[in-house]
């Protein structure tokens, strides 16, 4: 008799342990069906398509800095944002400035990432804070004068050239801004170049 109740209660169990299992794996599945889903239908509110805009970013536009000199293209900032101006300078930069937030200095070079560093480390005037991003080929940091403000510089290299990437020195930025202009920076391209017509 204990056999047979020792039995029954084995077998009751082993049900009841299949039927919670089952449950579980039909609950794990509905949860990754889901995810799935939403990952895949980019319910991502920042994400934007941009098939129908050639991949630019919404609200800015291709600038192709091949007249001045520069094989590049960057996404800036679109005429809603404030009036678009191009300076090449003395030294071969070129300064390009959308408004008071879009404020970039693009010019051929190397970089140094390392000695970028021992500057901020080492400006006693505008003292460094933290850094916001910290990769090998670009630094977006926070220091302070009188208040915070945020600063960028990269190295991209595009094809068998290298370009530094700077805010341009005079404005206060805050951080959302800095990391746009880095954004912009980090996506630069090759101009596709333009057949001459024969």
């Amino acid at each position: 008799m204990y056999d047979n109740w020792r039995r029954r209660f084995n077998n009751n169990l082993y049900i009841c342990l299949n039927l919670k299992h089952t449950d579980k794996m039909k609950n794990t599945f509905f949860y990754f069906v889901i995810i799935s889903f939403l990952f895949l239908s980019g319910c991502d509110g920042n994400r934007v398509d941009n098939s129908q805009n050639g991949g630019v970013p919404q609200g800015m536009i291709e600038l192709d800095l091949t007249q001045y000199g520069y094989a590049v293209i960057i996404y800036v900032p679109d005429a809603t944002a404030g009036n678009l101006e191009v300076v090449e300078q003395s030294w071969g930069a070129v300064e390009i400035k959308v408004g008071k937030t879009f404020q970039l200095s693009v010019k051929v070079g190397e970089g140094d990432i390392a000695l970028k560093k021992s500057d901020i480390a080492g400006n006693d005037v505008n003292k460094f804070k933290r850094y916001v991003v910290d990769e090998p080929n670009a630094l977006l940091w926070e220091s302070q004068i009188m208040e915070p403000e945020f600063h960028l510089y990269a190295v991209v290299k595009i094809g068998d050239a290298s370009y530094e990437v700077e805010d341009i020195a005079g404005e206060i930025f805050p951080e959302a801004a800095a990391a746009k202009m880095l954004e912009s920076a980090k996506a630069m391209k090759a101009a596709v170049k333009k057949e001459a017509n024969s």
